[in-house]
């Protein structure tokens, strides 16, 4: 955490000194949303490219910086984020737009918005981040865990699946010696022999209906998506998954396993009882990890913990206030664009202000 410490103290004892000369006093969140982008540098990330003919695109470096903005100030949409970069001229020049008639309209952010999320902007910035304050570290706890995304569209229509007629057989036991047909193996089973890739394109990814329990035990429904994420200590969240609503969390686990692994090193994995299952209990341990995880109570009588890891299970929370504070502070609660790739970006902008911000607590 030198690092962080020596971008914070450089934060703390020059920029805003000479942002305060230049724009006056700063409020807490203009002085947030200055760390955050300090730290992320999502400009570095962006390439403008030179085209001989025809208009040029608009600046994407302070639309890039006002997305961010977007996420750190909650705004409901795009177009309450260019109300609020019109009227707070601090914010519209931080972001880098140096008068309110330089600000584009709402369809240039869209078309902008568009482009980040098809070049997948937000997770490149992040898993940078990741890589360059937390790869050298080791880590205790990682926590898994999942939340529910409402989304701003219609379910996807459900596909019909093509019906293999299973060669008939006589009702009963069967004969001495005759082999059974082979059942089509679960996701869960296929995983272990698949890349990180094929796990990805394998998940579902349309917009759908889901159920799950909520913390008080009832079940919620929703139409939308799922986050799926890893977190480490100090609530760092190191990587997620957007799927389909209905994927049960425990089809994520091992592809999320595999994703953090290759970007932090842990120790102990901390799950609930939705991913209690040998395939990731096994994956778990192949990854040199001490897998944590709660008894699912179908599985018969529930086996109680030993002291030190029901201890080291209390930890699990720290992904829930992870969630919390991305529904509450940035921005995962108002989801209004459609698509996949979209609602990716969306939530990715925000588990980026949240993680340089998470970052620059652990040393303030």
């Amino acid at each position: 955490m030198e690092r962080v410490a020596h971008i914070w103290g450089t934060i703390q004892g020059y920029l805003f000194p000479y942002l305060e000369e230049e724009l006056g006093p700063l409020t807490d969140k203009l002085k947030q949303l200055v760390s955050i982008l300090e730290m992320a540098r999502i400009e570095s990330f962006i390439r403008t490219p030179h085209y001989k003919r025809g208009r040029l695109p608009e600046k994407r470096h302070a639309i890039a910086r006002a997305f961010v903005a977007k996420a750190v100030y909650n705004c409901a949409s795009t177009r309450a984020l260019i109300d609020q970069l019109k009227t707070s001229p601090s914010l519209r020049r931080i972001c880098g737009f140096e008068t309110s008639g330089s600000i584009p309209d709402e369809s240039t952010f869209s078309r902008a918005f568009d482009e980040f999320s098809q070049g997948g902007l937000p997770k490149r910035v992040h898993e940078a981040l990741i890589a360059k304050h937390q790869k050298e570290q080791l880590k205790c706890n990682l926590s898994r865990d999942s939340t529910a995304i409402a989304g701003n569209e219609k379910p996807a229509p459900k596909q019909a699946e093509e019906k293999v007629e299973a060669p008939k057989r006589k009702r009963g036991r069967p004969k001495k010696g005759e082999e059974l047909p082979a059942k089509k193996p679960t996701r869960l089973e296929r995983q272990p022999n698949m890349t990180l890739p094929e796990m990805l394109d394998d998940l579902p990814t349309a917009c759908d209906r889901g159920t799950k329990k909520n913390s008080k035990g009832y079940k919620e429904s929703w139409t939308g998506y799922k986050l799926h994420l890893d977190c480490v200590d100090g609530q760092i969240p190191v990587s997620c998954i957007v799927t389909s609503a209905s994927v049960h969390d425990s089809q994520v686990a091992i592809p999320l396993a595999e994703m953090s692994a290759q970007r932090v090193t842990s120790l102990y994995d901390l799950m609930d009882a939705a991913y209690d299952a040998e395939p990731i209990r096994k994956h778990s341990r192949s990854l040199n990890h001490v897998p944590i995880i709660d008894v699912n109570p179908r599985r018969g009588e529930k086996v109680e913990k030993d002291p030190p890891q029901k201890e080291r299970y209390k930890d699990r929370s720290s992904v829930e206030r992870v969630f919390g504070r991305l529904k509450e502070e940035f921005g995962a609660r108002h989801v209004k664009v459609k698509g996949h790739a979209k609602v990716t970006a969306h939530l990715l902008f925000g588990v980026l202000a949240l993680t340089a911000d998470q970052l620059l607590r652990l040393v303030q």
